[in-house]
């Protein structure tokens, strides 16, 4: 089996030579060719002054340069596309995920499953992140349909074809997960080891998980258009309800319900479910706005490294064969 390990790196310089040594130690000897992508998203560290010299001195090592932070799933887009092997791996940069843990991950997809995720058996984060990370599994599961949604990790393998189903994807919204559903159903999932961050801290934050799920909902999903209609649903009963009191209680005791305090009520109640189905209509015509305007899911600013065939070149051709590069 032929191997290509995909890595978005962000802010992760320390422990980027710790993780490529450690690729090459633990899963060399397991494959039959391996390569490691290291996708730079804009780092604000020297972690590009680390893969240069780590592509140099390791033909199996390549690097792409994105021109700014897009985001971990746009740089994962970028770095599928450009891989060459038959077996795609995505992990984090943090050494969180074993490379220990990648053949039983590769042995999986033997067993007629196109998608293979590692879950942690045992989260290590912290409350918030917990937290954040149980809503963002909601969202995907929203909007991929699978019941594996609520198991997603960044650790996942999967057929290199399947990027096949999402080749002419352009957005500036993405989510790796949302588009492996466009290609298969096959899914599978697997407990393995989550170690501990042992260098620096987490660049996901509450507020950062929770817009991605919100991204994801609106950007993947129509449940945000159905909730819309709920409300809008509920508070035209809730209306009628009210009228009905109203005209009963006048038809029956000969008098209105009085108090301004009341009526003010129910106005702020129908204008607070009117702006609500306002606000989720106009993120997804910012949605199509975007889509319209064709921004790319990121730009490639340098590659770094020879392409599976030995040329220098053979990286550059690939990602540039993709919609998503700007030069």
């Amino acid at each position: 089996m032929r191997v290509s390990i995909v890595i978005p790196v962000y802010n992760a310089e320390a422990s980027l030579p710790l993780l490529a040594a450690r690729i090459e130690e633990v899963l060399t000897p397991r494959y039959e060719a391996l390569e490691l992508l290291l996708v730079n998203d804009g780092s604000r560290d020297r972690s590009w002054d680390v893969i240069t010299p780590l592509c140099a001195s390791s033909n199996w090592i390549r690097g792409i340069n994105l021109m700014r932070n897009y985001g971990q799933h746009n740089a994962l887009l970028c770095g599928i596309r450009a891989a060459s092997y038959e077996v795609i791996v995505t992990m984090d940069d943090d050494l969180q995920n074993p490379p220990e843990e990648v053949p039983r991950l590769t042995a999986r997809l033997d067993e007629e499953c196109d998608v293979v995720y590692g879950t942690p058996e045992r989260e290590t984060h912290g409350f918030h992140r917990d937290l954040a990370s149980r809503i963002t599994k909601l969202a995907l599961r929203a909007a991929m349909g699978v019941e594996t949604a609520r198991h997603v990790s960044a650790f996942r393998a999967f057929r290199t074809y399947l990027r096949d189903g999402f080749a002419e994807y352009r957005s500036p919204y993405v989510s790796i997960d949302v588009l492996l559903t466009w290609a298969t159903t096959r899914f599978a999932v697997v407990p393995v080891r989550n170690d501990p961050r042992a260098i620096g801290t987490s660049n996901y934050t509450f507020r950062k998980l929770v817009v991605h799920a919100l991204n994801m909902m609106t950007g993947f999903s129509t449940l945000p258009l159905q909730l819309a209609s709920l409300v809008g649903f509920a508070s035209t009963a809730f209306g009628m309800a009210v009228l009905v009191y109203v005209i009963g209680r006048y038809l029956i005791q000969g008098s209105s319900v009085p108090g301004f305090p009341f009526l003010a009520s129910v106005i702020a109640i129908f204008s607070g479910a009117q702006l609500f189905a306002i606000g989720i209509i106009g993120e997804y015509l910012a949605r199509m706005h975007f889509r319209m305007m064709e921004r790319p899911s990121y730009a490639v600013q340098s590659t770094a490294g020879a392409g599976a065939n030995g040329s220098e070149q053979d990286i550059a051709s690939q990602v540039s064969a993709s919609p998503g590069y700007l030069r």
